[in-house]
């Protein structure tokens, strides 16, 4: 019997690839929607914490108002704002746009600052609002 594991090709791997923008935004595209399934739960608790009285929601206010807490809903807006935007990015390819390599990677990094800027600004505007 012969070892038909050692005659087939070996498929590349990511570390093969040279990374351009594009890949990288499609993985952290996917990497984003992940995060926010685990925002969406911190959301619900906020808003079950709510529901629950003031001593609970003053708890739970409490540790999302430490630094951890605001790094984490800081980086849970980040995910959220760069997510919206890939998905705009795949939209305008969805009717057949942007595909040329230049154009493709002037929208990844489009992409990768626009989010970082939004994010900024909306975190910006929510302190400029805080009584």
């Amino acid at each position: 019997m012969t070892n038909v594991t050692q005659n087939r090709p070996l498929s590349p791997h990511l570390s093969i690839y040279k990374q351009i923008p594009t890949m990288v935004m499609s993985i952290l595209h996917r990497l984003t929607g992940m995060a926010l399934y685990a925002g969406t739960i911190l959301v619900a608790w906020w808003l079950i914490a709510a529901a629950s009285g003031p001593e609970y929601f003053d708890w739970v206010n409490g540790i999302f108002g430490s630094l951890l807490g605001r790094l984490v809903l800081f980086g849970y807006t980040w995910a959220l704002v760069h997510h919206l935007l890939g998905g705009i990015r795949h939209f305008i390819w969805d009717t057949g746009h942007g595909f040329d390599p230049q154009t493709s990677t002037k929208m990844a990094w489009a992409t990768i600052t626009g989010s970082v800027i939004l994010t900024v600004l909306i975190w910006i505007a929510g302190y400029a609002t805080r009584f």
